[in-house]
């Protein structure tokens, strides 16, 4: 067999550098005992099998996943041990070791790799001649054919142990599992050779060695039958292989479409990216502690990322209604869950994420939407989904609400422990948030924010002009003037838009309600990407509703009488136009 150090000599670790010493050394020695103990037989018999041997190791087969070969060579080493002296066998071993190292190589043979093939080769041509030799097994007269099968299983054993060794100390990988998936696929093959030696020795005594130049196809035979199992396993390795990277890449692909997914969330719901972060995280958790699949666990991943994609079929003033909704918002609301569950089937991933986001608003009594599902009828890990996300609904921040201490949070869903959630999961969760939120808010999702608030200055102008009642200042001014007709139709779209406002206020119930009515009509005469109500308390104004770009921030201004635009406006009680930031303080 050859197979040596991957690395260069100087650059192995100590310990594989000691090994090699050692087995360096041993096998000197071995060979200066062999040769010390010459006992030539037949010269003649000694030199057909060196030739024999040196024939058979050109008849080279690779390893698999492994940069060496194994050759038939070791035939005639075992059948040296039987009808020749140590010393002989030993030449006959090495020059055929040797041969097998050098003779069209695919790689650069260094000497570090030459000596230590060499040296642990006449280390277990030793091993093997002591055991056919050993005084016991000859005291106890067992068989001739055994006692070369043991010989057979121990040069096996001590050539590509020594192999093994010196990869595991240079690689640092485990020893036991290099042997056992390089060398030991090669065990019965060492058999068949012990079974061909011993064939060839009985031949040798009927007829004379010179019989050994007939078994030579028969050994080309069992190198030939090799060497095309080698490279069927070589072609089916690079199949696994090459199915090995489509399946990579088509989870990335998942991966990608998720992600690009979960974008589309973020583009119409802002405060999305953190709510999934802890969702996601909190999410695998349970579903680690509850010993699920695997193909479990990656759809809800998926499904803690796009559970809220169906609300893209949802009115955007509903989304962001900082109010209670009412009957009609609600029953548009709940189809949020049917919609993303059947964009995710077109989708087709490889686990089932459309059944998880489906029913991830049902609950554990059955009054849960969209189809009532009940107790174990309820997807697993749409139970754990349900619970986690209105855990983090109550800790998060929202238009119409602070959000509540996580104690409090979790205080909340226990309430709901049996009747809107599943017992187990509610456990699970209230003994472990405490220890998942530090990793929930230190680990960081690969994320970007869409360019929802660049400005883009080319393009003056929709193919299909403006609409009249909001042309640009500068069209107005620089291209064309404001005709009367104009005006009239700006000031008839405006009174048309304040009568719809006025009907919708008619039927709002709630403050927060009306407030919300308001911000989305007046955008069509008013353009603007924030929104904002303050109402005086004392010597402050406080943030009473407030919606769009930066919301959350508004939501917690408290302003000081006096103090910036809005302040001066309060205590003046006078409107501002502030021209640098295009926005209107009142």
């Amino acid at each position: 067999m050859d197979q040596g150090p991957v690395k260069k000599a100087k650059t192995l670790p100590a310990s594989a550098r000691v090994f090699i010493a050692i087995v360096a050394l041993s096998g000197c020695l071995s060979v200066s005992y062999g040769l010390a103990n010459w006992t030539p037989r037949d010269p003649l018999q000694f030199l057909v099998y060196g030739m024999m041997a040196l024939l058979t190791s050109v008849w080279k087969v690779a390893l698999p996943g492994m940069h060496g070969t194994i050759s038939a060579n070791f035939v005639y080493v075992l059948l040296g041990i039987v009808d020749l002296g140590l010393g002989e066998t030993l030449v006959v071993g090495i020059v055929s070791v040797l041969f097998q190292c050098t003779w069209k190589t695919k790689t650069k043979t260094n000497i570090s790799k030459i000596l230590f093939n060499v040296t642990s080769g006449a280390c277990a041509i030793v091993c093997a001649h002591a055991v056919f030799y050993w005084p016991v097994l000859e005291t106890i007269r067992m068989q001739e054919p055994i006692r070369l099968c043991l010989a057979a299983i121990v040069y096996f054993l001590a050539n590509t142990g020594s192999i093994a060794i010196v990869i595991g100390l240079s690689e640092k990988r485990s020893i036991a599992g290099i042997w056992r998936t390089c060398y030991f696929w090669s065990f019965p093959y060492y058999l068949v050779g012990a079974a061909c030696a011993e064939s060839l020795r009985l031949m040798n005594y009927l007829l004379g060695w010179q019989t050994t130049l007939v078994i030579l196809p028969i050994i080309y035979f069992i190198y030939r039958s090799y060497s095309l199992y080698m490279s069927r396993l070589e072609t089916e390795k690079e199949q696994v292989e090459t199915q090995r990277k489509h399946a990579e890449e088509m989870a990335s692909l998942h991966l990608r479409t998720i992600e690009a997914l979960a974008l589309a969330i973020e583009a119409k719901d802002q405060t999305t990216h953190d709510h999934l972060r802890r969702v996601q995280i909190y999410c695998l958790e349970i579903a680690r502690e509850l010993g699920l699949d695997e193909n479990t666990k990656q759809a809800l991943v998926a499904a803690s990322l796009l559970h809220d994609i169906g609300k893209l079929a949802v009115p955007e003033h509903i989304i962001s209604k900082p109010g209670k909704l009412t009957p009609e918002e609600f029953e548009k609301m709940k189809i949020h869950p049917i919609v993303g569950a059947e964009i995710l089937e077109r989708v087709q991933f490889p686990y089932p994420v459309a059944p998880i986001v489906r029913s991830h608003h049902e609950k554990w009594n059955g009054t849960g939407y969209p189809d009532g599902l009940k107790g174990e009828e309820i997807p697993m890990a749409a139970r754990i989904l349900s619970t986690v996300d209105c855990l983090d609904a109550l800790a998060s921040d929202r238009q119409y609400r602070r959000a509540l201490p996580l104690d409090e949070a979790m205080a909340v869903v226990k309430r709901e422990r049996g009747k809107s959630f599943d017992p187990r999961v509610v456990d699970i969760l209230a003994g472990h948030y405490h220890e998942w939120e530090p990793k929930a808010r230190v680990q960081k999702m690969d994320w970007f924010r869409l360019s929802t608030d660049v400005k883009v200055e080319r393009g003056m102008e929709p193919a299909s002009g403006f609409e009249l009642s909001r042309p640009l200042p500068q069209v107005v001014e620089k291209e064309r003037p404001v005709e009367f007709l104009d005006r009239i139709a700006e000031a008839r779209q405006e009174a048309q838009t304040l009568f719809e406002m006025a009907q919708d206020l008619v039927n709002s119930l709630s403050l927060h309600e009306t407030l919300s009515v308001m911000a989305v009509r007046l955008k069509r005469l008013v353009p603007h990407d924030s929104f904002a109500i303050f109402i005086r308390e004392g010597k402050e104004v406080a943030c009473e509703f407030a919606i769009g770009d930066e919301s959350r921030l508004f939501s917690s201004l408290r302003i000081p009488i006096g103090q910036g635009l809005s302040g001066w406006v309060v205590e003046n009680k006078s409107s501002i136009l502030n021209g640098t930031s295009r926005s209107r303080a009142t």
